[in-house]
């Protein structure tokens, strides 16, 4: 037996609670709404680009920073859509997943012992790659319900060992998305502080109402040091493919390359050629399609949420909600997450996960990202079970 497994960096890693409640939700047959698995259909599209694609021999390696189609089909989606432009030859990075790409991002340009500041609630995954990365997360609370931006707790929290400033925009799993005016503010203190800002925008096109997305790099004096985190497994509904990015200038972009290459060398070279044709030939009514089957399941589950008395803090972007569970009685979020699992046969994230205060034990977060008959069954299954309450 070996004296030593793990290594340091990975010694409090713990499977995060999301895998967990989906294991536990499969042995019980329940409703999955705790896991972004997002089982939406691909479109037909996508998946007859991806056979092309294959059947073309699309096989190989492709450069380190994705396939040149790729490159250059986000380069006019992000002048179009972003305000960013872009030079498809340096600056931008195809990467496996947003995850794969926050991870080249945090190994090629910060250091072990540098400090990286998060908005609380934050997304676990974010957290986890920074500790791994043997850097120092530093947590600024947004409190629910309104999520308030304190530019004054922002400051006081950077210190000489600030590296960066990690945005999630909208954000997983509260749903708040940050204004212009707030995205302005966190960027004026990047400049003062000469801090590098790193953006997680994997659910851009999901924000509702009359609330709008602002791409931080897109902002006067930022597109220097920011990078821009995405992915297409959320908007063409590909979770599984593994197809995200990493976009920035040419001296943060090469790095994040050279990160790329060693750990992923490429991602799949026929899901990505299969993006590129969905990103050129998608038109606005796509998106426009999306966000209105969106905006009817968050009327639908936040309905359903309100009428049992588990009172949603409807979001303003992406597709999950933070629900309120005080009125069940537990001791604490995973209780409670328990508790709607096993008696109403649907699963939930305890809010723990996403908060490293006491904010956490008063909620859960759902996942909406759900085909139509799997949501109505979830909601029946709520307010059946909240009936007999």
């Amino acid at each position: 037996m070996l004296k030593r497994i793990r290594s340091e960096r990975i010694q409090n890693l713990l499977q995060s609670e999301i895998r967990a409640m989906t294991r536990a939700c499969n042995e019980v047959g329940g409703v999955n709404l705790g896991q972004g698995i997002c089982d939406v259909p691909t479109p037909d599209l996508i998946k007859e680009a991806a056979y092309e694609a294959i059947r073309e021999n699309q096989s190989i390696y492709t450069r380190h920073d994705g396939d040149a189609v790729l490159r250059e089909a986000m380069s006019r989606k992000f002048a179009q859509y972003n305000g960013i432009p872009l030079n498809p030859d340096t600056e931008v990075v195809v990467t496996t997943g947003a995850s794969g790409a926050l991870a080249a991002t945090l190994m090629a340009l910060c250091d072990p012992g540098d400090e990286i500041i998060l908005f609380e609630p934050f997304y676990g995954y974010h957290l986890n790659t920074a500790l791994v990365a043997g850097m120092v997360p530093k947590i600024v609370p947004l409190h629910p319900p309104t999520f308030h931006l304190d530019l004054q707790r922002l400051r006081d929290t950077i210190t000489p060992k600030t590296r960066a400033i990690l945005v999630n925009t909208p954000v997983n799993p509260s749903g708040k998305v940050f204004s212009r005016d707030e995205l302005v503010a966190i960027g004026a203190i990047a400049t003062e502080f000469d801090l590098l800002v790193i953006t997680d925008e994997v659910y851009e096109y999901m924000v509702y109402g009359d609330r709008q997305h602002v791409s931080m790099a897109s902002l006067p004096g930022m597109r220097e040091r920011t990078v821009t985190l995405g992915s297409y497994s959320k908007t063409f509904n590909i979770t599984g493919w593994r197809i995200g990015y990493a976009v920035a200038d040419a001296s943060l972009a090469g790095p994040i390359g050279l990160l790329n290459d060693l750990y992923y060398v490429c991602a799949p070279a026929p899901l990505q050629r299969a993006v590129a044709v969905g990103i050129d030939r998608f038109q606005d009514d796509y998106y426009a399609d999306l966000l209105d089957s969106y905006t009817r399941k968050r009327t639908q589950f936040c309905d359903t949420l309100t009428e049992i008395g588990l009172t949603p803090i409807v979001p303003d972007g992406a597709y999950y909600v933070l629900a309120d569970i005080t009125s069940l009685g537990c001791e604490d979020a995973k209780s409670a997450a328990m508790k709607l699992l096993h008696e109403a046969k649907v699963a939930s994230v305890p809010g723990t996960a996403f908060f490293t205060g006491g904010e956490g034990q008063r909620l859960v977060r759902f996942c909406y990202a759900k085909q139509q008959p799997d949501l109505d069954r979830a909601c029946d299954y709520l307010l059946s079970w909240g009936r007999k309450r």
